[in-house]
């Protein structure tokens, strides 16, 4: 108990140190804006990084939770870009920020926010019901390959799961029938029900499917297999499997940044020092516990990186967007 006390008061100690020396603080109530709804992905993000906050004390200004999404996010980025220069309004999402306007009129512009960090990376893997006759990634693809196709779900449309599948086809030659769900929990209990020959989905949405013996995983979407920790099922934990490119789908990676945005006009000093905050979130027991948990790399982009970054998954998702004509005319 007294480690625990001292970690607080010592992460607390060097909060205060830092933003006393910032040209901006948040002086009254900070909006905390999820483009997504309770429960998903995003709203567990954005309430972890809210309770750790709170926790160590890294804002005095109070922090209200608002839960806006509607039209897969685009009602979050609306509210977060709908006073130009607010500081005050912090807006949690995806790669959707950038991607949605590409491939749908929308209420909003990407350029109507500015990007303040990236703080962990979701994992795409393929994932195949436990029956599935399917042991690896060549032997999926090989089936996948015959005139019938395979059948593959995945969360939206035109959306992370659908753009992946599309790059597969394009490197493989697959034939597959997209099945779109509302979210990556519903496309979980498909693939386990056997409705669907497979998914995309990150990690997490099909953890509870894995432990019970429903699903399996084939590949990871990763340069690198993930790192070693207890097994998830009797025999097979993250660290067995096998990346996408050494099981024959020439992919190298395909992550999901987990993203935080000010409103565009919003003061530089204000970006900073939330960037400032969001550093100290991640370095925190509670942060570290979230990433074993949701199974994500934990990787920290602001600034000029962070830009670098967005530019280059922007241009690899628009290729595939123009390639399947989803670009919005």
């Amino acid at each position: 108990m007294k480690k625990a006390t001292l970690t607080v008061a010592l992460l607390a100690t060097a909060v205060f140190a830092g933003s006393a020396q910032a040209a901006w603080v948040p002086d009254k109530p900070v909006e905390f804006i999820v483009t997504a709804g309770a429960g998903g992905g995003t709203d567990t993000f954005a309430r972890t990084v809210q309770s750790i906050i709170v926790k160590y004390k890294l804002m005095d200004a109070p922090i209200v939770v608002l839960n806006k999404g509607g039209g897969s996010g685009s009602e979050g980025f609306i509210y977060g870009s709908s006073s130009p220069n607010d500081p005050y309004k912090v807006t949690f999402g995806t790669n959707n920020e950038y991607l949605l306007p590409l491939v749908a009129k929308m209420g909003f512009s990407a350029d109507g926010l500015q990007p303040v960090a990236a703080m962990a990376l979701d994992e795409f893997l393929l994932w195949v019901n436990d029956k599935s006759p399917h042991k690896d990634a060549k032997s999926f693809i090989a089936a996948a390959k015959k005139p019938e196709g395979l059948k593959i779900g995945g969360s939206q449309s035109k959306d992370t799961d659908q753009t992946l599948t599309s790059m597969i086809t394009a490197a493989t030659g697959a034939k597959f029938t997209y099945i779109p769900f509302k979210s990556g929990g519903e496309a979980a209990v498909q693939l386990a029900g056997g409705h669907i020959d497979a998914n995309l989905n990150n990690p997490s949405e099909n953890l509870g499917q894995w432990k019970a013996s429903m699903v399996r995983p084939l590949c990871i979407f990763s340069t690198e297999r993930m790192a070693p920790g207890a097994k998830v099922t009797k025999d097979m934990g993250w660290s067995d499997i096998p990346t996408c490119k050494e099981s024959g789908i020439p992919i190298s990676s395909y992550q999901m940044p987990r993203t935080i945005w000010l409103p565009a006009g919003a003061p530089a000093d204000a970006a900073a020092y939330y960037a400032g905050v969001l550093a100290r979130v991640r370095q925190t027991p509670e942060w570290k516990t979230y990433i074993e948990r949701t199974s994500q790399t934990d990787s920290f982009m602001s600034g000029d990186g962070l830009k670098f970054y967005i530019n280059q998954d922007k241009a690899k998702a628009l290729e595939v967007f123009k390639a399947e004509k989803w670009t919005v005319q």
